[in-house]
């Protein structure tokens, strides 16, 4: 099995690394969208059920699958021969930061089913803060893995 992983490597870290991307595009968007659904629209207004149509979209469509792709090639990556020294710091900070990453994923999701049921009580405000934890996140994966510490 540790042939075929290392074999296949170059192509496991590519989609590891697309998957990404797709996943931190709507991790930076979704929240962006709760800010002006809270601040923009009334619930029940037209505009409030195409705001609930992007945001399920985004969610459903884009951010769990790509959720999914991280975890599996990433995993594939953690068993391929020679890629991780278990012995530095690099993976567990990684990890941790990969863990809070989905809980905030999983987060979105339940503030998504909360204009689904008109039942946000979040403010704007609290979306923009919560915005700026998956870019602390982002920081501390990129220093762990390039970095290596």
């Amino acid at each position: 099995m540790g042939d075929f992983l290392a074999y296949i490597y170059p192509w496991t870290k590519s989609l590891h690394i697309i998957a990404v991307l797709t996943w931190m595009a709507g991790i930076f968007y979704l929240p962006r969208l709760f800010v002006y659904h809270t601040e923009k629209v009334t619930v029940g207004q037209e505009t409030d059920a195409l705001f609930q149509v992007m945001e399920m979209k985004l969610y459903r469509y884009i951010m769990n699958p790509s959720l999914i792709a991280v975890w599996i090639f990433g995993l594939l990556l953690v068993f391929t021969p020679g890629i991780v020294d278990w012995l530095t710091i690099w993976p567990y900070t990684k990890g941790a930061a990969v863990i809070a990453m989905t809980w905030f994923h999983m987060w979105l999701g339940a503030r998504r089913k909360d204009f689904v049921a008109g039942a946000n009580n979040r403010s704007g405000r609290t979306f923009r803060m919560m915005n700026e934890l998956p870019t602390i996140l982002m920081l501390v994966i990129v220093f762990s893995v390039v970095v290596k510490f």
